[in-house]
């Protein structure tokens, strides 16, 4: 009797198991983390407009927060995301969508310091990703400072 397993994963990425993510993969979880924060961010702003409103509905009007606000809060959204994600689960939401997991030394799971340390660097300096198209073991900029790397990794297996 032979065993029939199925699998999401397509048979040919199984060789692409826990070897470095390019830059591809890591931009487009990039981007899908983006939506993420943008949407904390709508939700937020809707979340303090009805809360004015309901506080006073006679003399609403649409908070207008500044530039720098908007991007300090944003930045600090972001900050916390990458941090608890990357330390809590080893990945952010675009990050398991693409089957990319962020490691630490040895392969283990990355603490909270290097975490914080590699989310407010990505967010400070985003460009600092095009350094792994460039880098023979794909880390970007982030990884050096955070002693990371970034890997393929779709059946997280505890170390």
């Amino acid at each position: 009797m032979s065993r029939h397993e199925t699998s999401a994963l397509p048979h040919d990425a199984e060789a692409f198991q826990g070897q470095p993510a390019g830059i591809v993969s890591r931009s487009v979880a990039a981007g899908i983390d983006g939506l993420v924060v943008a949407s904390v961010m709508v939700a937020g702003y809707v979340g303090l407009s009805a809360v004015l409103f309901a506080w006073n509905p006679r003399s609403f009007s649409f908070p207008a927060p500044s530039g720098w606000f908007t991007a300090v809060a944003a930045g600090t959204v972001a900050v916390v995301y990458f941090t608890v994600g990357w330390w809590i689960a080893g990945r952010s939401y675009g990050g398991a969508v693409m089957g990319l997991r962020v490691v630490g030394r040895n392969d283990r799971d990355l603490r909270l310091g290097p975490s914080l340390i590699r989310a407010a660097t990505c967010v400070v300096f985003p460009l600092g990703l095009a350094w792994c198209a460039l880098d023979r073991q794909a880390r970007a900029l982030q990884d050096f400072l955070a002693r990371s790397r970034v890997i393929y990794d779709w059946r997280h297996q505890e170390h």
